[in-house]
Formats: structure tokens, C-alpha cells, sequence
């Protein structure tokens, strides 16, 4: 078993106790596997995940906490069976690191959805029984089949939020057609998850409505990033207008909300998911029924999914907009994320910061 304590050749930065504040920690990681890479961490975007952890809002975190997983960085070692990466190659880890690699999910490599269990990048229970800890360190080891290259001429900051903002909105686009040229769909939120929702609805060739309840993202909606509509979500009228409209909707926001206006928008057989946590929901079953529509939830996806997300991003030049910080700026970061306080994603300069 790896040994943790403030003594390590792996360094970090992590939450002690539910307060979430985080502050520098020195650990182990796991030996190098055959099938294993050492990736050195050069970038990690900052998820909301990250906050809820940090802070125990699950009820499950387990202290020390180095939180972090959307990672890039370089390749330093590889194990005698690795086939898939070489030493210097640019590769990301997402929010899982392992699985049984032996069920059905796992073999339609839908792996986050592993019959024993996926293991996430922090705060699971890893193969050498520690509990794995994320990328706000310096240095990460893990199973080749859970790291994507990033391709060439890709920014590295810029790749860190595809492994998580990216392909949780990504995945249900694709599997929920929601990729089909001259359709229309809605994205509800305009943050980490929401920006690029619009991006790849955009490259996708479809017509864009974002919902927000703040006006003050309007021509960030649609002169920056492309979309073709804004709605004031709070506005009955402009809700009310939008009756049998739209193909599709994504809800990116977290938080409680109402879902029956949007369901209401949606053309018959329409299909919502939902992306975000947003507590227990409500409705009417009828207001289903009669228009047959559906209503749909999805997080993450498959590593084969993952993959193909960053090489398309690559191809379409898809962009997230980021904002970089050094780790010592950790703190203000994750309060200024509770308070919506980005645009549209904090991208830690591990690299150049951590030491």
C-alpha cells in the first residue's frame, strides 16, 4: 500500500476537512503498472465537482482530498505492456481511472457506467486500496485504456475542460441525436458545461436558443459564442412564446429549477436531458404523454466516446474559453466558481505554479 502524510514525491494541494480549503500536501503515488503511464501534470480545469467534494457535500469525501480531473500533461514513463502512448506524448485523464474492464458496460466501452463500479480520479478507492487522489498535483499514474492524446497543435490548457465540461455534454448530444443539421435545441445555462454545449450545437449545424436567468449573458450568447436566440428563463411571456419549438433542450444547470416550461417548449417527441444535479424532479406525466416526449439525464462517457470528442474538437477547431490561475489561487478560484464568478472555465498552470 502507498503511503500518504506530508512526506512524498508527489506534490499537491488538498482539503483537510469539510471547511474545503486547500493547502499543499506531499504524497505517493502507486507504482508504475505494465499497463500503467506516468503522465506530469502541465494543466487541470477546475469542476464544480471539485467544490462539492472539497467541501463534503456528499457526505462521502475522504481527507486528505486532492481533487481534480480534467488533466493533461506529458507522458514520463510507460510499463513494459503499453502500446497505446510513448514518453513525450500530450495526454489527458477524465474523471474515471479505472473499471473491471470485464462487464458489458465495460466491453461497450461505456466504462463510467462499470456493472463493480467505476474508480474515480479522486476520492475512490484505488487498486493498491488508497484512495485515489486527483490532478491538482505534479505527477499522476494511471491504466492506459483511461488516457486520451490530445492531438497535435491542440493548447493543453484548452484541452484540460473537454475531459469533463466537454464530453458530459458531448455524450448525450451524440447518443440522443442531438447532432442533426437544421434542427433546433435549447441549452439551458450559459457556464462551463453550457459554452460548450453552444459550441458543438453550433458546429453541429443547429439553431441554438440558450436560457438564462441573467440578461447580462445575452450578447455573450450570442455575439461570442454563435447562439441564434436568448431567452430570459424567468420571462412567462417569452417562455410561453416559445410553445412547441424546439428538438431538443440540454439543462446544464445545477441547482433546483423547474422543468414543466421547458418540457412545454419542446416539439412532440421532443427530448430533454439533463446534465446538471438539480435535486428531485417534478412534473406532470400528461405533459409528457401528450406530446410524446421524453425526458433524459447523462453524465460523462465511454472512453472510446472521449476520444473521439477531443479529436473532433481538434478537427473543428473547438475551443473552450478559459481562464488561467496559478495553484496558490485555488481557494479564490473555488469560491468565485460557487458564486458564477467565470468564463467559463479556470484552468490551473500546474506546470508553471505548482512547486
Amino acid at each position: 500500500m502507498a503511503r500518504e502524510g506530508e512526506k512524498g514525491d508527489c506534490i499537491g494541494w488538498a482539503a483537510r476537512d469539510a471547511s474545503g480549503v486547500l493547502s499543499p500536501y506531499k504524497f505517493n503515488r502507486r507504482p508504475l503498472g505494465n499497463d500503467d503511464i506516468s503522465i506530469k501534470i502541465t494543466n487541470c480545469g477546475v469542476c464544480y465537482a471539485d467544490v462539492l467534494w472539497t467541501r463534503n457535500q456528499h457526505h462521502d469525501s475522504n481527507y486528505p482530498l486532492v481533487p481534480g480531473h480534467e488533466i493533461v500533461g506529458v507522458v514520463t514513463a510507460a510499463g513494459a505492456s503499453v502500446t497505446c502512448f510513448k514518453a513525450g506524448d500530450l495526454v489527458g485523464v477524465g474523471t474515471y481511472v479505472n473499471s473491471c474492464r470485464e462487464c458489458e458496460y465495460c466491453n461497450a466501452y461505456t466504462e463510467h457506467h462499470c456493472a463493480k463500479g467505476a474508480i474515480w480520479t479522486f476520492n475512490s478507492i484505488d487498486i493498491d486500496e488508497t484512495f485515489t487522489k486527483g490532478g491538482y498535483s505534479s505527477y499522476i499514474v494511471v491504466h492506459q485504456r483511461y488516457c486520451f492524446l490530445i492531438p497535435e497543435g491542440y493548447p493543453p490548457a484548452m484541452a484540460a475542460p473537454l475531459l469533463c465540461a466537454g464530453i458530459t455534454v458531448y455524450s448525450p448530444m451524440k447518443h440522443y441525436n442531438m447532432n442533426q443539421p437544421g434542427k433546433s435545441l435549447g441549452v439551458v445555462g450559459l457556464g462551463g458545461l453550457g459554452h460548450m454545449a453552444v459550441k458543438f450545437a453550433k458546429s453541429f449545424g443547429l439553431n441554438v436558443t440558450v436560457f438564462s436567468t441573467s440578461a447580462s449573458k445575452e450578447e455573450e450568447a450570442i455575439q461570442i459564442l454563435g447562439a441564434d436566440k436568448f431567452v430570459i428563463s424567468s420571462d412567462k411571456q417569452q417562455m410561453q412564446s416559445l410553445s412547441k419549438s424546439l428538438d431538443f433542450i440540454i439543462d446544464t444547470a445545477s441547482g433546483k429549477h423547474p422543468l414543466d416550461a421547458y418540457v412545454a417548449i419542446l416539439k412532440p417527441h421532443g427530448v430533454l436531458v439533463f446534465v446538471g444535479s438539480i435535486g428531485e424532479v417534478r412534473l406532470q406525466s400528461l405533459d409528457l404523454i401528450h406530446g410524446s416526449k421524453a425526458i433524459a439525464a447523462s453524465a460523462v462517457g465511454g472512453t472510446k466516446d472521449i476520444q473521439e470528442m477531443i479529436e473532433y474538437c481538434a478537427a473543428n477547431k473547438i475551443y473552450p474559453q478559459i481562464e488561467m490561475i496559478h495553484i496558490q489561487d485555488i481557494n479564490e478560484a473555488l469560491e468565485r466558481l460557487v458564486n458564477k464568478d467565470v468564463k467559463y472555465r479556470f484552468v490551473i498552470d500546474i506546470e508553471n505554479s505548482l512547486k
